[in-house]
């Protein structure tokens, strides 16, 4: 699985005109499902997501996680992570096909949430419009 985890400040995601999700402070998380992956690593992810600490505590030091600033999570499935960019045209037979990525992604989402976070989301294969406030900007790669 990989994971774009940016800290935002507002983050939204809008499918055929219509906002889908939104959310105020904490992460946009976009989450690629490789067709190797498993159940146990989308529990590992999103338990390394949630317990990151990236927020500034009263000294100004990246100490803080999502719990502490009481964040939220906007998760967007993004098959695009699994790009070949041998050519110029990407491929995508890298990702998962959705009968693997669908559950995967469905899990990873229900583990934030049974983490008591907040999380709203966009809609798997759907064309979506997504817009963020970068906070800092802070914007890590997680490949597991």
């Amino acid at each position: 699985m990989k994971a774009v985890v940016t800290r935002v400040s507002e983050a939204s995601v809008t499918i055929d005109g219509k906002v889908k999700g939104k959310i105020g402070k904490g992460y946009l998380v976009l989450l690629g499902v490789g067709p190797e992956d498993t159940e146990a690593e989308a529990v590992k992810l999103a338990n390394k997501v949630c317990t990151l600490r990236v927020f500034e505590d009263e000294n100004g030091k990246m100490n803080l996680d999502l719990a502490a600033v009481g964040g939220e999570l906007l998760i967007i499935s993004q098959f695009t992570l699994y790009a070949d960019l041998s050519s110029r045209r990407p491929g995508f037979s890298h990702a998962a096909k959705p009968d693997i990525a669908v559950p995967l992604y469905e899990k990873f989402k229900s583990e934030c949430a049974a983490k008591g976070y907040h999380v709203e989301c966009g809609e798997f294969g759907a064309d979506m419009k997504v817009a963020s406030v970068n906070d800092g900007p802070v914007t890590l790669l997680y490949d597991i």
